[in-house]
C-alpha cells in the first residue's frame, strides 16, 4: 500500500483511509469488524471512525476489530464536536473505552460549519481540554474537520493549532477547497479528504464525468479516487466501506499506480468547469451575503441537480454533506449583490428560490 506522510506528524498514513460509516450491518459486530481487519490485511493503516456513525454502533466495531490487530500497525480517528470542555473530555474517555485503546492517534475538532465555532471551541475550552489530553497521552496529534470553504479553513490552519485538516473534497468541488489545500502545504500539515466520490454523484454520474479517467484509469471511480491522492497536498482520502469486495476495489486504485501529472489534474479541473453549463465552481466570490445565505453551499447542492436531475437530489445533498435544510435559502432578501459579482453569472437567486420550495418535500 502507498504511504504518505501526514504533515509534520512522523507519521506515514495509508492513502487510502478506511471510513467508519458505511457499514452494512452496523448491530453485528463480527461482521463489520471482518471488514476492518479485512482492510488492514490490504494496507490500510488509517481507520476513521466518530461518535454517532452507523447507528453510534462505528466506535465499537473498530474497538472490537482493533483487539486483534498489534497497536504499532494502525492510526485511529475519532472526533469530538462539543465546544466545551467537560463534554470533550468525557466524549473523549468514551471514544478510549469503545475503540479499546489507550489513546487516539488523531483526534478530531470536528465539524466546523462556521468561521466564529472555531473561536467558541476555545472560548468554551474543548481546544484546552483536548490539548491537556495530548499532555497526558490520551492523544497523540489535534486535528479539525471542517466544512468551511477554503478561505475560512485557511485562516483555521493559520492558528497554529492544528496537525491536520479532515476536509471534503472531489474533482466536483475542488474549487471551494483550493485554498485549505494551499494553507496546508504552507503550514506542512496532513490533509485527509472525505467524500472523494461526491457523495455517490461521481458514480451515478459516470457517463457524464467520463473525462475524469485517464489512460490508466478502469473507471470513474478509479479516476476520482487517483485525482484526490495524486495530489501532492492530499495526504489520503477516506472511503466507505461495507464489504471487502469494496476494500479490494479502492485497494486496486493506488496499486502500482503512478500519481497523475500536475497537467492531468489541471486538465480534468478545466473539464469540469467547461463540461457542464452553469455548474457552480465554488470561488465564493458571492460572499459575505447581507442575509447570511450560504451561497457556495446551497450552488454547490444545485449542483447536484444539475448532474442527478432531481429536486431530491438537492435535498439530500444539503442534508447529508452540508447539514442544512431548504428553507435555509429563504433567507434570501434578493437584493442581487451575489450576481453582480458571479464570475459566472449564474442565476443565483432563482436557484435559491427553487431551493427554498423544497421545503417539506
Amino acid at each position: 500500500m502507498w504511504t504518505k506522510p501526514y504533515g509534520k506528524t512522523g507519521v506515514d498514513v495509508s492513502v487510502i483511509g478506511f471510513g467508519g460509516m458505511r457499514f452494512a450491518h452496523p448491530a453485528d459486530l463480527d461482521a463489520s469488524a471482518a471488514v476492518v481487519r479485512y482492510a488492514h490485511a490490504r494496507g490500510i493503516n488509517y481507520f476513521d471512525t466518530a461518535p454517532f456513525y452507523c447507528e453510534d454502533k462505528s466506535e465499537e466495531i473498530m474497538g472490537h476489530a482493533f483487539r486483534a490487530l498489534p497497536r504499532s500497525s494502525f492510526y485511529v480517528s475519532t472526533k469530538c464536536g462539543s465546544a466545551d470542555g467537560g463534554e470533550l473530555r468525557a466524549s473523549l474517555e468514551k471514544s478510549l473505552r469503545r475503540l479499546q485503546v489507550d489513546y487516539i492517534d488523531f483526534f478530531h475538532i470536528w465539524c466546523l460549519l462556521r468561521p466564529d465555532q472555531l473561536e467558541e471551541r476555545i472560548r468554551k475550552g474543548a481546544i484546552g481540554a483536548a490539548q491537556k489530553a495530548r499532555e497526558e497521552g490520551l492523544i497523540k496529534h489535534l486535528v479539525v474537520s471542517s466544512h468551511l470553504g477554503g478561505e475560512d479553513n485557511a485562516t483555521v490552519l493559520d492558528s497554529g493549532l492544528f496537525e491536520g485538516i479532515t476536509i471534503g473534497y472531489n474533482a466536483l468541488n475542488f474549487p471551494f477547497r483550493a485554498k485549505t489545500l494551499d494553507a496546508a502545504a504552507r503550514h506542512n500539515v496532513g490533509v485527509v479528504t472525505m467524500n472523494p466520490l461526491g457523495g455517490g454523484l461521481i458514480p451515478r454520474n459516470a457517463a457524464r464525468l467520463a473525462f475524469l479517467k485517464g489512460p490508466q484509469d478502469r473507471d470513474v471511480v478509479q479516476a476520482a479516487i487517483r485525482f484526490n491522492v495524486s495530489q501532492p497536498a492530499i495526504t489520503a482520502a477516506l472511503v466507505g466501506f461495507s464489504s471487502e469486495h469494496e476494500v479490494d476495489e479502492a485497494v486496486a486504485a493506488v496499486e502500482h499506480f503512478a500519481p497523475y501529472p500536475a497537467e492531468h489534474i489541471e486538465q480534468v479541473k478545466a473539464n469540469i468547469g467547461a463540461g457542464f453549463e452553469g455548474f457552480c465552481t465554488g470561488c465564493g466570490y458571492c460572499l459575505p451575503c447581507p442575509a447570511e445565505v450560504q451561497i457556495p453551499k446551497m450552488m454547490d447542492a444545485f449542483n447536484a441537480k444539475i448532474l442527478d436531475g432531481s429536486d431530491g437530489a438537492i435535498t439530500d445533498r444539503l442534508k447529508w454533506h452540508w447539514g442544512l435544510a431548504p428553507d435555509a435559502a429563504a433567507a434570501c432578501i434578493d437584493c442581487g449583490a451575489c450576481e453582480t459579482v458571479c464570475t459566472q453569472h449564474l442565476p443565483i437567486r432563482d436557484r435559491l428560490k427553487a431551493i427554498a420550495a423544497l421545503v417539506g418535500s
